[in-house]
Order: C-alpha cells, then structure tokens, then sequence
C-alpha cells in the first residue's frame, strides 16, 4: 500500500535531482519493454517531467508510476546508475 509520506519522500527525493541524467524503464504491453536516457527537467506537485535524449521530447510520469513499480527510474551518480527505489526483496517464511 502507498502512503502518503511514500509520494512526499519521493517527491523530495526527484526534486533534488533535477538536471540529472536517469534511465527510464518501462512496459509498452504484450512483452514489449522500453528503455530511455533522458534528463529530470521538472517536478510539480503530481508529476515529474524527464526530456529524452533521443528525440527531445518531454515525457510526463507520476511518482504512483514509481511506487507502483509500472516504471523504474535509475539515477546517474557520477560513476553508475543506481535505482531510485531499492528493488523489493522477498522473503520466505
């Protein structure tokens, strides 16, 4: 379940990060994936918008999009990139 203070944390956390590179990963349906480099330009209060490199486009994305794991967003820290959000690890009982 997402929390309010989930969406807050992220909010923060994407609004320090604009102006750097991240990859925006994602699925298109039907085991088609897509996978972009692009630039956080902007972050409002619902969404967050990245230009993509390829083509110069803005793409708008939700930070539920994030939450929701329906698009992953790797940062570049200077050397590598890393998630946004740390993968889900499960555990056996």
């Amino acid at each position: 379940m997402i929390c309010r203070s989930d969406i807050a944390n992220l909010k923060t956390d994407i609004g320090e990060r604009i102006g750097q590179k991240v990859i925006v990963k994602g699925s298109l349906g039907r085991s088609k994936t897509f996978e972009k480099e692009a630039t956080i330009e902007k972050a409002y209060p619902n969404i967050f918008v990245v230009k993509c490199e390829d083509n110069e486009r803005n793409v708008t994305y939700s930070y539920t999009d994030i939450l929701t794991r329906a698009v992953q967003v790797d940062v570049f820290d200077g050397e590598s990139y890393n998630p946004l959000i740390p993968p889900v690890i499960t555990t056996k009982i």
